[in-house]
């Protein structure tokens, strides 16, 4: 059985382009269990690519981080150590501000504006991946994000002193605004970090809580909109040109339903992931207007930090953003 250096290693040597369009064994990387929504779309869309390729196109996928953390999945692709990869953009706002845009808080509240700024965000992205030899195949949204406690959250107050888990830019920032510690913490590992006290709070989605089995280290989870953060799932640009026009456009028609197929599971996973830490004994109780008031002067604050890190493409999205849901 190869090891993972050796995995790397033989995936890295694999052709990237080929005139004569050999059979592609690719290797994808993910950092979510099989469980999570995601995850269960992106095997559904891999065999709907060999499939629709008769078998031409094979992709072995490496979920849970079990091959690349997902800091380093982003550069593994770029590299040619996996052909495909999956990410949280938000997660990569110390490479380019421009990909927090989904993870300022409160920014949009429901699916349907989450879409309008996928929309309105989807040709900045492509040009970004496009200068870095990656060609972006869809995105799909997480479900709106709550807290996390072991008390009632009834004002932003009682986060103040807490060590928050954060898993980006911006909620390292939301953090610090409300007066907790931010603490990064990759999803895979938050269980212990919650059971050594590394942290005490955080903000996250529902599916993420089910995920790591919030009802261990968790009594209250406490839905706030907070954000619809996106995952992008790419290709190798070399890989993809390396393919017969036929199977490019297949990689590309199953990534479209991939995306279709996503946004439904996102909305059917809040509703289900809520129900599950329900019935694990979890307390999830809306947030009260109190607390949604302070979020949308935190969200006013952040929006203005952001756009003046994001220069004019930050500007140009929230912009149009605005003008497709007015």
């Amino acid at each position: 059985m190869m090891n993972r250096r050796s995995l790397l290693g033989a995936s890295a040597l694999l052709p990237l382009s080929a005139g004569a369009f050999a059979q592609a064994r690719w290797q994808m990387a993910t950092p979510y269990p099989d469980g999570n929504f995601h995850t269960r779309n992106v095997r559904s869309f891999l065999e709907e690519v060999q499939g629709a390729t008769g078998g031409r196109v094979q992709v072995q996928l490496h979920s849970n981080a079990s091959l690349l953390p997902m800091p380093q999945i982003k550069a593994g692709v770029q590299r040619g150590q996996v052909q495909l990869g999956e990410i949280l953009l938000s997660a990569y706002g110390n490479e380019d501000p421009f990909f927090e845009v989904d993870g300022i808080p409160q920014l949009v509240t429901t699916f349907a504006e989450a879409r309008r700024l996928m929309e309105a965000a989807r040709p900045f992205i492509e040009a970004r991946f496009g200068r870095q030899g990656l060609a972006l195949l869809y995105m799909v949204p997480w479900p709106p994000s709550g807290f996390y406690t072991n008390f009632p959250v009834e004002t932003l107050e009682n986060l103040r002193g807490t060590r928050m888990r954060t898993f980006n830019v911006m909620t390292n920032r939301f953090a610090t605004l409300v007066g907790a510690t931010p603490t990064l913490v990759q999803a895979a590992e938050i269980p212990q970090a919650f059971a050594t006290g590394v942290v005490n709070s955080m903000v996250t989605s529902a599916t993420t809580g089910v995920d790591t089995s919030a009802w261990d280290y968790a009594r209250h989870f406490t839905p706030v909109g907070f954000t619809f953060t996106r995952n992008a799932v790419f290709v190798n640009r070399r890989a993809l040109e390396g393919l017969s026009a036929a199977d490019q456009q297949a990689v590309r028609a199953a990534a479209a339903a991939a995306e279709t197929r996503g946004w439904q599971m996102a909305e059917q996973a809040k509703d289900q992931a809520e129900a599950t830490l329900a019935q694990r004994g979890v307390s999830v109780t809306p947030a009260n207007p109190a607390v949604m008031e302070a979020m949308g002067r935190v969200s006013d604050e952040m929006v203005r930090e952001w756009l003046a890190r994001a220069g004019e493409d930050g500007q140009r999205v929230i912009q149009a953003y605005r003008a497709a849901r007015s």
